[in-house]
C-alpha cells in the first residue's frame, strides 16, 4: 500500500535531499508532488529515475494526501502548515517554527518515537535543528544507564546548513584567496568563512548565547529529558557538507568508557568508529551520504567524578535534516496509517 506525499521546499538542498532519501529508503510512495514557490515554479528534481516539474504551493490542494515534507523557512512554513494540516495531511516541519510548541512533538525517531502519537494535537511534527538531531541520538542510550546531568558541547558545523548561498560563498571566497584581483567580501555570513571558522550561528541572545546555541539546550530538553542541563558553543567551519561535535557529558553514575562504547555499538542510528591511532575516527568529509551518526574519541574525563568525552558526526543534510523527517514519516506510516 502506497501513500500520497508531497515534499515543500523540492528545490532546495534539504528537499532535494528528501527526494533521494524517499527514493532509496524505499519509502511505500504511491503519488508524489514536488511543491516549490512562484519563482522556482517548472523547475526539474529528480526522484530515482524520475524527472518530475514543481507545482505551485500557493494553489497546491492538501485535501487527500497523507504528509506534507516541509522544507522552507519558517515564514513559508507559518503560512502553508497550518493549510496542510487543517486538509488532514500530517506536516513534518524542518524550521524552527513548531519546535518548542508544548503542543506539537519534536522528534528524533531513535531517541523518542513514542512520541508520535502528540501528532494529534495539531497534526504537525517538527523536526529537530541538525546539531541537536545528532547528539542526541548519542545521548539517549548513555542517558538510559548512567542518568546525564550536564552536557557541553562544541560544534564544527558545515556551510551546508545554512544553505545554497552559504554554500557558494565557501567556494568562491576559497578560489579567490589565490586570485588576488578576485576579491569576495562575506554576504551570508559575518566574517570571512575560507580558511576560517566564525564562532557565530543565527542570532544573538541577551545572555550572549546565540540562537542556536538556545536551540540545542531547548531541544535536547524536550526530546531527551527537560532535567539535563545543556551548554553549547556553535561555530560555522569552513567545511561543506557535514557537522562534528565534541560533546562532554557528565553523569549521575559511574559509565566506564568502555561499556560506553558497547552501549553506543548496540545503539539504533549509530556506528561506532574508535580506533586509538593515527585516522581511527571519523571526520566529516567520510560521513557525507551516509545515514549514521558516528561516534569516536570516547573517553574518559578525568577532571570529574562521572565523565565521557566523545566525538560526533554526522551528515547534517541527512540526520540532521531530510533522513530525520523520512524517518518520522516512516514511524507515523508504521503506527497510525497502517493500522487505519
Amino acid at each position: 500500500m502506497g501513500y500520497k506525499i508531497a515534499v515543500v521546499g523540492a528545490t532546495g538542498n534539504v528537499g532535494r535531499e528528501m527526494l533521494n532519501i524517499l527514493d532509496e529508503r524505499q519509502f511505500p510512495v504511491d503519488e508524489l508532488a514536488v511543491l516549490a514557490s512562484r519563482r522556482s515554479l517548472g523547475t526539474e528534481v529528480s526522484f530515482g529515475d524520475k524527472t518530475l516539474k514543481t507545482q505551485d504551493l500557493d494553489t497546491f490542494d492538501f485535501s487527500g494526501w497523507d504528509i506534507a515534507l516541509f522544507a522552507v523557512g519558517s515564514d513559508a512554513t507559518k503560512k502553508y502548515a497550518p493549510v496542510a494540516a487543517k486538509a488532514g495531511c500530517l506536516v513534518i516541519d524542518n524550521s524552527s517554527l513548531y519546535r518548542y510548541d508544548t503542543e506539537i512533538p519534536l522528534i528524533v525517531p531513535e531517541v523518542n518515537a513514542d512520541a508520535i502519537e502528540g501528532y494529534k494535537n495539531k497534526m504537525i511534527i517538527a523536526n529537530p535543528n541538525c546539531s541537536t538531531a545528532q547528539m542526541v541520538v548519542a545521548l539517549k542510550p548513555l542517558h538510559d544507564r548512567a542518568t546525564i546531568k550536564r552536557v557541553v558541547v562544541s560544534t564544527y558545523q558545515s556551510v551546508s546548513g545554512a544553505g545554497k548561498e552559504a554554500i557558494d560563498e565557501l567556494w568562491d571566497q576559497t578560489k579567490s584567496i589565490y586570485n588576488p584581483t578576485d576579491n569576495k567580501p562575506p554576504k551570508k555570513f559575518t566574517k570571512q568563512i575560507a580558511f576560517n571558522v566564525i564562532p557565530h550561528i543565527d542570532v544573538f541572545m541577551d545572555d550572549g548565547s546565540t540562537k542556536e546555541e538556545w536551540k540545542m539546550v531547548a531541544e535536547t530538553k524536550k526530546i531527551v529529558d527537560k532535567d539535563i542541563k545543556v551548554t553549547a558553543t556553535c561555530v560555522r567551519v569552513p567545511v561543506f557538507v557535514g557537522h562534528a561535535e565534541s560533546v562532554n557529558i557528565e553523569f549521575e553514575d559511574h559509565l566506564d568508557e568502555d561499556e560506553a562504547r558497547d552501549i553506543l555499538r548496540e545503539s539504533p542510528g549509530i556506528m561506532v568508529i574508535d580506533k586509538r591511532e593515527d585516522g581511527g575516527y571519523v571526520t566529516p568529509v567520510e560521513c557525507v551520504g551516509d545515514y549514521a551518526t558516528f561516534i569516536s574519541r570516547i573517553r574518559q574525563d578525568s577532571t570529574i567524578d562521572n565523565g565521557l568525552n566523545l566525538w560526533c558526526v554526522s551528515d547534517n543534510l541527512r540526520k540532521g535534516a531530510a533522513l530525520n523527517a523520512v524517518q518520522i514519516a516512516e514511524v507515523y506510516v508504521n503506527r497510525i496509517l497502517s493500522k487505519r
